[in-house]
């Protein structure tokens, strides 16, 4: 082997008609627009395919010859220009939705950190839902014009590619990303020196790279620390998306939150807002902290109210297993110099991350850090954030689970992503143009009922007969690198039927998303699947986490299953599954199958997408299927209650979805007119796409946290930096005072007057004398909390009530009286109780500080 003494890139000669094509490669606009698409498969479409959709590689591949001719093709450069003219108006459009929203300065700016995002199958860093939700927020932050950056890193491998052996199990490799083929772009200061930031990890100095790639009128700044300066252990960083043990996790979220933060400052970038895409970036938090410290001078108290103005925490995780923790020995090592550079114990930062304070043993946890500082916190579904109130509720002493400040936005997909072009211009004919530009007004999304029924049954048609085609050559070429005999290779274009009903399952394989549970029954299974002129297939997709040894036998058991002769020809698994595999499956499906095991999917996002394309949903109750579902627009699987065990649920669940698909999905799709539609079929398709289409998509999801918290906190954050922080050091005094005196408050007594007989709309009297210490009524609130009483004589908080005592008058130093009155809003025995929270404007929720006192505590 040669080492090179020096390297290189070598980039296209492209005749200056064809200099645009290059502006388009870096920009992944592409992704989304078909007709870009189209320019570049109208180059070369096999060099297309052969550069794995990456415009930016295929560039590098077409022969000159063919450039030169495409320069002298009338054809092609009107072609060309008609896409320019698009992309220039898109890019340069000045009345979006956000400067609409905001005609006048100031607009928030907003930095929207994430480990991994899915933008396209060519920029292969990220693995799943949760990258694939980060991409489409930035493709639709970019349509509605949002001031939106987004910050992750760019990754030498990404996530691992998936084969399968001949055996039908999982296997992991890991191809290296070559970054002068992808569609990033490496940012350089005035000399044309490469850009990077500084970052100090125990003994030595990291050096991170910095990368950009263009997402519409979005940038994504990306970390790299491949780089020569680097000790290896460091350039190793950011190899792999989630890979290596804690001190790498640790590492390289040290280097998206803190390294990202000073990305931004290296380019002149201050946000009012940073948006963590779960836990991973938290890290961020103390890096904004540190720097407003040396920039103003002010204490870590004081930094610290204004960082948690602007912070947005959005987390994905509906089970405890799910979250990072580090050990405390890890946290010291790593941390110890920060802590005496912004003049904090360790004990202080270990606490702000702490599961358990009072356990110095307890692990650290990025996401407590985040839930304790960020004012806005939510799931990404109405069940999810149910999930994650209980499930979070102990960093919450004292509050009941459903007044714990989680709330929830439930995620969207970018339509024009997942949409294929045939549906996309069946939507333009019928619907017009505002179904691209509006995505979330339901008036658009009514004209659907106006779509021919034959129309939208032969462009679904279409779509599955490319999905059939799809995962026949998918297959061959998966049976060639497995050795598989000729005969074998050629058997594979039997599989499937192009008009048959085809069921789709693709996601990540773990053990609670269930995915064999369609297999459970194997004899009832192949009755279904092989029914006399109503045939039935199953498409399998997905990976499984390199150390899930029982999620990789699911895998083997879809791959052993489809070989059985009853199963041969309507079963089928796609190994290495992508943003690609996923578009061809969503586009295709008839039915689009979820099974997780209730509550643990936080969303799911894969069913929208088919929903997108007029695709039927049979789910589980649970993610956003827990609030989308009607009868009309597709079917549930079970119930929503709980089961006594685990294969209970199973067995009950297995049960129900087969006679859902026997008894209504397979006759309705069966039952056709004269002329061979299924109009009921074609009516429910119609249905899902009014109904679901308005509401789940990402345009509607960021509108909604634009809305909702980050305008909200950027006008926090200007108010709190006025007069060189002045409101911040007024909050954080009162705040240090608040947390000091709250052990010495209490309820000295508390007094109702009970009617003899309480009807429902009167009212029962309460007066209560409190003990504030050196605080004074203006710094508590005090609520009588009431409701009717559960089974186990405590207060329901489902149906529990807040009224707030008023301060009467002071009975003795720091004694006061409250008095206020309970009404009677329905029958039934009820009880009472009364709380002290604290109480400042400034404050968003007054459970910010995670501080409450119960009467009789």
């Amino acid at each position: 082997m040669v080492q090179p003494i020096g390297t290189y890139t070598v980039v296209p000669a492209l005749p200056p008609r064809l200099s645009r094509l290059r502006d388009l490669a870096y920009n992944l606009q592409w992704s989304w627009e078909y007709e870009t698409v189209e320019l570049f498969r109208r180059l070369s479409g096999e060099l297309w395919e052969q550069a794995g959709h990456n415009p930016v590689k295929m560039l590098g591949l077409v022969a000159q010859e063919r450039l030169d001719q495409a320069a002298n093709d009338e054809a092609f450069l009107a072609h060309l220009d008609e896409v320019w003219m698009a992309f220039d108006r898109y890019l340069t459009w000045p009345h979006t939705w956000y400067r609409r929203l905001l005609p006048e300065p100031p607009r928030p700016s907003v930095a929207y950190f994430s480990m991994e995002f899915g933008l396209a199958e060519s920029l292969p860093i990220y693995s799943g839902g949760l990258g694939i939700l980060a991409g489409d927020h930035l493709k639709s932050a970019s349509d509605l014009g949002v001031d939106l950056v987004g910050v992750g890193l760019l990754y030498q491998e990404g996530y691992f590619r998936q084969r399968l052996n001949a055996d039908g199990w999982q296997e992991e490799y890991y191809p290296v990303n070559d970054f002068s083929v992808l569609p990033v772009i490496a940012l350089r200061g005035p000399g044309g020196e490469p850009l990077a930031v500084p970052l100090h990890l125990p003994g030595r100095q990291v050096t991170a790279r910095l990368w950009q790639a263009n997402v519409g009128r979005v940038k994504l700044i990306l970390l790299d620390t491949n780089v020569p300066e680097n000790a290896t252990q460091d350039q190793e960083i950011t190899d792999r998306l989630y890979g290596g043990d804690l001190e790498m996790r640790i590492r390289q979220e040290i280097v998206l939150g803190m390294g990202g933060l000073r990305a931004l400052d290296v380019l002149g970038l201050w946000p009012d807002v940073c948006h963590l895409n779960e836990g991973h970036s938290a890290f961020l938090i103390l890096e904004r902290i540190r720097t407003l410290m040396k920039e103003h001078g002010h204490s870590f108290a004081q930094a610290r109210e204004v960082v948690r103005a602007g912070t947005v925490f959005t987390t994905h995780t509906p089970v405890p297993a799910g979250i990072d923790r580090f050990p405390r020995h890890l946290m010291e090592r790593y941390f110890g110099p920060y802590c005496q550079e912004c003049g904090i114990t360790v004990e202080e930062l270990l606490a702000m991350g702490s599961e358990n304070p009072n356990d110095p043993n307890s692990a650290w946890s990025p996401t407590m850090l985040a839930l304790r500082v960020a004012t806005h916190s939510n799931g990404v579904s109405r069940l999810h954030g149910i999930v994650s109130r209980r499930m979070f509720q102990p960093l919450w002493t004292g509050v009941p689970a459903n007044e714990v400040p989680i709330s929830s936005v439930t995620n969207g997909i970018h339509d024009l992503t997942f949409i294929s072009p045939e549906m996309a211009n069946l939507y333009e004919r019928y619907l017009g143009p505002r179904w691209r530009e509006d995505p979330g007004d339901q008036t658009v999304w009514v004209e659907a009922e106006t779509i021919p029924e034959e129309e939208l049954w032969r462009t679904h048609e279409r779509a599955r007969e490319r999905l059939v085609a799809f995962a026949r050559h998918h297959l061959r070429q998966q049976l060639r690198r497995q050795g598989a005999s000729p005969e074998e290779v050629e058997q594979a274009d039997e599989i499937l039927d192009p008009s048959a009903l085809t069921i789709g399952f693709a996601r990540r394989f773990t053990t609670y998303k269930r995915s064999t549970l369609a297999l459970r029954d194997r004899e009832r299974l192949a009755a279904l699947l092989n029914q006399p002129g109503r045939p039935v297939q199953i498409i399998y997709a997905g990976k499984a986490h390199p150390a899930d040894e029982p999620a990789k036998r699911l895998i083997s058991d879809v791959v052993h299953l489809s070989r059985e002769p009853q199963f041969r020809h309507h079963l089928v698994f796609l190994e290495d599954y992508d943003i690609s595999v996923a578009r061809y499956m969503v586009q295709g499906c008839d039915v689009w199958l979820n099974t997780p095991r209730r509550p643990l999917e936080a969303s799911g996002t894969s069913g929208m997408k088919a929903a997108a394309n007029a695709s039927l949903n049979v789910s589980i109750l649970d993610g956003w299927w827990a609030e989308a579902y009607q009868p009309e627009i597709g079917w549930a699987i079970g119930r929503a209650g709980q089961y006594q065990s685990d294969e209970q649920q199973d067995e009950a669940e297995a049960l129900a979805l087969y006679d859902i698909l026997e008894r209504e999905v397979i006759p309705l799709f069966y039952d056709r007119s004269r002329d061979g539609l299924p109009r009921r079929w074609i009516a429910r398709m119609k249905a899902a796409v009014q109904a679901l289409c308005p509401i789940f998509n990402s345009n509607r999801m960021v509108t909604e946290y634009v809305e909702r918290f980050y305008l909200p906190a950027a006008e926090h954050v200007w108010q709190l930096s006025l007069d060189d922080l002045a409101r911040a050091k007024d909050l954080a005094a009162w705040v240090e005072r608040v947390r000091a005196e709250w052990p010495r408050l209490g309820f000295e007594e508390v007094r109702v007057e009970a009617p003899p007989q309480f009807t429902v709309g009167a009212a029962m009297p309460i007066t209560a004398r409190v003990r504030l210490g050196a605080l004074t009524p203006d710094d508590v609130w005090v609520e009588a909390y009431y409701g009717n009483l559960d089974d186990r004589g405590n207060i329901d908080p489902r149906g529990a009530g807040t009224v707030i005592l008023e301060s009467q008058e002071q009975l003795a130093p720091g004694i006061y009286r409250f008095a206020g009155s309970i009404p009677g809003r329905s029958a039934g025995r009820s009880g009472y109780s009364v709380r002290l929270l604290p109480r400042n404007t400034e404050l968003v929720t007054p459970y910010e500080l995670h501080l409450i006192q119960w009467a009789g505590a």
